[in-house]
């Protein structure tokens, strides 16, 4: 890598080197057995460079041809965008655990073993359940390097579990299903199996719900699937500075219930999307987004933090080791209420509770609007769950969900491994749905 950087400066004034290093192994069921075993070993090498104030890119996995590289990134910056910042020099970055050795040693049986232990639990409740999903352990290093004197490097692992369980009786099919993830070992995975099974006896029956605005609970994973999309492009910097997000413009006023503060924290210990810097080299650190309500903040990279006139917020991200930076999350935190699961069910007379939506992210998100087909939901009367709904969509505004009369819970959990999250009660949220009565 420092013979890149050596050969990039030769035909440019600034040049960085992001290089990931990974070994993977999965484990896929299907059908309530393992059906593949995969390991995998990656390398990948990406650079950027600032020559004549435009900025170029080049990529490549495996072994890396230095003299090609460099040549590509030359030829893109004809093409670049312009570049009115520097790469960051060697700072104090913060101490993040994101290693756990056992993690990286750990064997294929124990994944196994893993997953089968999930299967088991769910089918013993209900064996017409059929189980897919996968139990995944990867561990690697990544590093950073730059003309400005950054070469940091942090090792990664991870283990992850996603298990979904599917229930066909002739034309309805019900889907359950969890997932968590950590940089640390875990070797049982009860919270997945618990999960599925609450949402497999709160499924056994049947309702209807009519057409209309109805109080809905979203368990935290019901706000992953219709608020966290809406929220990572409402407070993304790019949209904020190109005036295309709903916030941009309102930074420090009161445009949410007093009680919702949120965060981005890629400083959490044991995370799978922290680390000590973003994937420019700058530190990483808490973000405050929202404070009580009030707007507080929006996550930048290099690049967008320029054209805002502030410093970058360390939220810089590549979809994969060889993209683009991008400003984006790392790990989304909503703090807590005071309010109980059973107080908030209680509280509604007629309504709808919300696990899983399906096609959440296809709405117009720019405004701040969600919505989707409930995958799993369950109609409330008189805060009892009386059955499953199907053949039902919400939709709503996060501005009015967050800004209105919105009931926060006390059961955070993480979901997807990018979100904490306690359940939330949003008023006067649109229902429709087709069909007649159960």
């Amino acid at each position: 890598m420092e013979q890149v950087l050596e050969l990039a400066l030769r035909q440019s004034q600034q040049a960085e080197i992001y290089e990931v290093r990974f070994e993977s192994t999965l484990v896929h069921f299907e059908a309530n057995r393992v059906k593949q075993l995969e390991s995998r070993q990656s390398s990948s090498v990406a650079l950027r460079i600032v020559r004549d104030g435009k900025l170029g890119f080049a990529s490549a996995a495996g072994s890396v041809d230095s003299t090609r590289l460099v040549q590509m990134a030359v030829q893109t910056s004809d093409f670049g965008s312009s570049v009115e910042w520097s790469f960051p020099g060697h700072l104090s970055l913060p101490t993040v655990s994101t290693y756990d050795e056992r993690v990286a040693a750990i064997e294929a049986y124990r994944l196994i073993d893993i997953g089968r232990g999930v299967i088991d639990q769910v089918r013993t409740h209900d064996n017409h359940i059929q189980c897919e999903g996968m139990v995944s352990a990867s561990s690697g290093l990544v590093r950073i390097l730059n003309s400005s004197g950054l070469d940091t490097s942090y090792p990664k692992s991870s283990l992850g579990l996603f298990m979904e369980g599917i229930r066909v009786s002739g034309t309805d099919m019900l889907f359950v299903g969890d997932s968590m993830s950590s940089c640390y070992l875990f070797d049982e995975a009860d919270e997945v199996t618990t999960t599925m099974l609450k949402q497999l006896d709160r499924a056994s029956r049947a309702a209807h719900i009519n057409t209309g605005v109805y109080p809905v609970l979203f368990t935290p994973h019901g706000v992953g699937a219709a608020l966290q999309p809406p929220l990572a492009v409402a407070f993304n910097g790019r949209n904020v500075i190109e005036k295309s997000s709903r916030l941009a413009g309102r930074q420090g006023e009161r445009l949410f219930h007093s009680g919702v503060s949120l965060r981005d924290d890629a400083t959490i210990d044991g995370r799978v999307s922290s680390a000590p810097c973003d994937a420019e080299g700058s530190p990483s650190r808490p973000v405050r987004l929202i404070d009580n309500g009030v707007v507080s903040g929006f996550l930048y990279d290099l690049q967008t933090a320029a054209v805002a006139g502030v410093e970058s917020t360390g939220s810089g991200h590549r979809s994969n080791a060889r993209s683009q930076v991008r400003p984006g999350i790392s790990a989304l935190v909503l703090d807590s209420g005071n309010a109980t699961f059973e107080e908030m069910l209680s509280s509604i007379d007629e309504g709808l509770l919300v696990e899983e939506l399906i096609g959440s992210g296809q709405g117009n998100l720019l405004s701040g609007d969600f919505g989707g087909n409930v995958l799993l939901g369950y109609k409330v009367e008189k805060g009892e769950i009386v059955g499953r709904v199907k053949d039902t969509m919400i939709s709503g505004n996060l501005m009015e969900a967050l800004g209105g009369a919105v009931t926060i819970g006390n059961d955070s959990r993480w979901v997807g491994g990018s979100l904490w999250t306690p359940s939330l009660l949003c008023r006067d949220v649109s229902v429709s749905t087709t069909g007649g009565e159960a």
